[in-house]
């Protein structure tokens, strides 16, 4: 990992482990949960809100007062949006895409659940995501979400990243060991 993408890490997850904590203790997980993905949806839908989240020309004071605007039109809950106004008096705001991840983590632990990270040449139906999360599910002891997503050079199978665990039954992968195999031979 790069220094910069580390030291960002790090300071998403300060902020998001205090913003947690204090929607745990506030009990108000369910509703930080919704922000959170309101958020996501808004950072990727708005490309102004992106800008506006990494420029280092926009004044302190203008991304403060912007970014509590967005919260207060999104009905943020009070910790989120305190947290987000911290981060604008700070210059931290461009570490925001690491704060969602890090606090849907922390979400989904508290849960119970994991995210699974399925590639598939062909988009997978809903028993066959059913059936793959139950499989998952009975392997890692916890609920799984399924994040899909489709490459069609994988020809056919899948890859399953759980965690730091991963698992690549692709035609692809398995065209290039035996590519591999024969180089050896030959």
């Amino acid at each position: 990992m790069s220094e910069p993408a580390s030291i960002s890490s790090g300071i998403a997850e300060r902020y998001a482990t205090a913003i947690f904590e204090i929607s745990k203790d506030d009990k108000s997980l369910a509703k930080l949960e919704s922000n959170v993905t309101d958020l996501a949806a808004a950072l990727d839908d708005s490309d102004e809100f992106a800008e506006l989240i990494a420029s280092p020309v926009v004044p302190r004071s203008e991304q403060k007062a912007a970014v509590m605007a967005i919260a207060d039109k999104m009905g943020l809950e009070p910790v989120l949006k305190n947290g987000l106004g911290l981060m604008a008096e700070k210059r931290r705001l461009f570490v925001l895409p690491q704060l969602i991840v890090k606090l849907r983590e922390m979400i989904a632990e508290d849960k119970g659940e994991v995210t699974a990270d399925v590639t598939s040449a062909k988009a997978l139906t809903k028993t066959q995501s059913e059936k793959l999360a139950k499989t998952l599910k009975a392997t890692v002891g916890k609920d799984v979400n399924i994040n899909a997503t489709v490459d069609e050079s994988l020809i056919g199978g899948l890859i399953v990243k759980v965690g730091s665990k991963m698992i690549d039954t692709s035609i692809r992968s398995r065209l290039n060991s035996l590519q591999n195999a024969m180089k050896e031979v030959g």
